[in-house]
This record gives structure tokens, C-alpha cells and sequence, in this order.
């Protein structure tokens, strides 16, 4: 399994590449989870709907899942990779390491 961790992500790609499309970031996490913190360009599919909304995810581009520490967004990914996805990394840390390495403004809870 791939995996980046924030910093690595931000590194590889930017804000724009996100809503221009060049990646998709993938947000696992539920609903309350959100209201606590979130990324602005973060494409939100709870976890247990991943199976069912395969058709929002485009397998031509990368792919980085995120949750809130990367352990549900590992299971995703892996699930991923068994349903034919080739470029999808796991977010190690998720958005707790992403507002420790990228941007304090973002809450970890």
C-alpha cells in the first residue's frame, strides 16, 4: 500500500491541483466528524458508502484517502487497490498530522 504523509502530500501537490483535478483527495470520515475539521477540496464519501459510490471516484487520476488518523483511510485504500484503482494513497496520520504538518488551522480532535 502507498501512503503519504501531509507534508509529502502538499509537497507533491497543491491546493489548485486539487480543484483543477489533477488529484482527488478523498475524506472517509462521517458527517459529525467533519463539523470538526475538514479540508476545503476534499471530496467527502463516508467510509461505509465507499462500495457504493465508486462511480465519483475517476481511476485515471491519484487518489489520497484521508480520515482522521489513517486507519479507516488505510482499509479504503486497500479496498481500492482490490477494486482495480492503481495510483491511491493512504494519508498517514490523516487530518490530525495535517494540522500538525501542514496547517495549524486546521483542528485535530
Amino acid at each position: 500500500m502507498k501512503a503519504l504523509r501531509p507534508a509529502e502530500y502538499r509537497a507533491r501537490w497543491s491546493e489548485t491541483d486539487e480543484r483543477d483535478g489533477r488529484v482527488q483527495l478523498l475524506d472517509v470520515r462521517e458527517d459529525w466528524e467533519l463539523e470538526a475539521s475538514a479540508l476545503p477540496n476534499a471530496l467527502h464519501i463516508p467510509m461505509q458508502q465507499v462500495p457504493e459510490s465508486l462511480d465519483r471516484l475517476d481511476r485515471d487520476r491519484p487518489l489520497v484517502v484521508m480520515c482522521r488518523s489513517g486507519g479507516r483511510s488505510a482499509q479504503v485504500v486497500a479496498f481500492l487497490e482490490r477494486e482495480g484503482f492503481a495510483d491511491v494513497y493512504n494519508l498517514s496520520g490523516g487530518i490530525n498530522a495535517w494540522s500538525e504538518e501542514v496547517d495549524p488551522d486546521v483542528p485535530a480532535y
